[in-house]
């Protein structure tokens, strides 16, 4: 007989004169009030109903885990040029780097064989810092011995507390940069922090974005530089330097900018 679809009102008998075959491959065409009999004719097991609630929960961390990645690259730390936070002791990079021309190696030690550029230990500035004894005398350079603004890094030598810089930039956690990759292959400390030499607090020169990186991979030759002039932060290219275009052939230099390189 020919079929047809029954509405909310139909009654049980009408139902069982629909064949079973049909009925039980379009469940949804009927209504059948008798509960067993609807139960009989549900076409998926009763485990769906759990893994319905397991794609739920995961959907859920889903968003919030999204949500915090977003939150964390756009954090001020990591995007805002000009992001410049209060140091424990007021380090001048433009005394330092600038006038007394300290090679950034010397505090940052890592750099060249290290995925992380170190934040120099208390005992560095220790070397030409070290605090007056009870003889009023010490056992390394003195200088500036008595400042008040040295007590915190006398303090830290004496308790052995490190001190707390505050990394100015701050690459979020899913993000792997190299700067030993980085320097060993010409690109200056000046294409990524700017003229560290001319801050007397230092601050964030350049926007730390996934563009910003990308844009170097994929034409590094303005930042590429002799490796052995990486450090010094005031280098211009001469006519007798060669150009970064012979540097990148030189050496192989050829970035890649697909996700895994960063996004490990």
């Amino acid at each position: 007989m020919p079929l047809m679809k029954m509405g909310p009102r139909s009654d049980t008998a009408a139902i069982r004169k629909v064949d079973g075959r049909v009925a039980h491959l379009f469940p949804s065409f009927y209504l059948v009030p008798n509960r067993a009999v609807a139960m009989d004719r549900f076409l998926f097991p009763r485990w769906v109903n759990r893994l319905l609630v397991l794609l739920g929960g995961v959907a859920a961390v889903g968003v919030v885990y999204a949500g915090t990645l977003g939150g964390l690259i756009t954090d001020p730390e990591t995007l805002n040029v000009g992001y410049q936070p209060t140091q424990p002791v007021p380090f001048s990079h433009a005394l330092h780097a600038g006038q007394l021309r300290m090679d950034c190696r010397y505090c940052h030690n890592t750099v060249f064989d290290a995925a992380h550029a170190a934040v120099p230990p208390t005992a560095t500035c220790i070397n030409c810092h070290s605090p007056m004894g009870e003889s009023g005398q010490t056992a390394l350079a003195a200088v500036r011995a008595e400042s008040d603004k040295l007590k915190p890094i006398h303090n830290s030598w004496e308790t052995g507390q490190s001190m707390n810089w505050k990394r100015v930039h701050n690459l979020p956690e899913f993000v792997y940069f190299n700067h030993a990759a980085h320097v060993n292959s010409g690109v200056s400390c000046v294409s990524c922090h700017g003229r560290i030499d001319q801050m007397e607090v230092v601050y964030q020169a350049k926007q730390l974005s996934m563009a910003w990186c990308i844009e170097c991979h994929r034409d590094p030759t303005p930042h590429l530089r002799p490796v052995e002039f990486v450090t010094q932060l005031d280098w211009e290219r001469s006519e007798d330097d060669p150009t970064g275009e012979e540097l990148k052939e030189k050496h192989h230099i050829h970035p890649q900018v697909n996700c895994a390189v960063c996004h490990r």
